[in-house]
């Protein structure tokens, strides 16, 4: 490694040790609900999340609610990563004009994302 790489890294270092304090702070009222110098910003932003998806901030979340909601999270990435793979070609932003995903293969990185698993292939397939 050169003395460039070990000064960046140094710099980093010091740069995350300054930060510690203040983001310790602001993270420990945020966890507290106690209100911060973002919350005229973010408050509103949180309320209609919550409205939106039928969360009582109020009320603790038990088991049952937690494991539907962790399973609708899931299954909604896997449509939206499935979808957004098969549908490549036609979605704007698609500089090289590549082709839609094959359905086993976006199937599969979709299922390997949602999953956190490393089964996906890149292999560019020819037809």
């Amino acid at each position: 490694m050169t003395a460039y790489g070990f000064v960046q890294i140094a710099l980093y270092c010091v740069v995350v040790t300054l930060l510690v304090k203040p983001f310790g702070f602001y993270m420990t009222r945020v966890f507290n609900g106690e209100r911060t110098f973002l919350s005229p910003l973010l408050r509103p932003v949180e309320r209609t999340l919550y409205w939106l998806s039928g969360v009582k901030e109020d009320e603790e979340q038990n088991w049952k609610s937690y494991g539907v909601a962790m399973l609708t999270f899931s299954l909604m990435g896997f449509l939206t990563l499935y979808a957004l793979q098969r549908l490549q070609a036609v979605l704007p932003f698609n500089p090289q004009h590549l082709d839609a995903v094959a359905p086993d293969l976006a199937f599969n990185t979709s299922v390997s994302f949602v999953t956190n698993t490393n089964w996906q292939s890149y292999v560019l397939r020819r037809q």
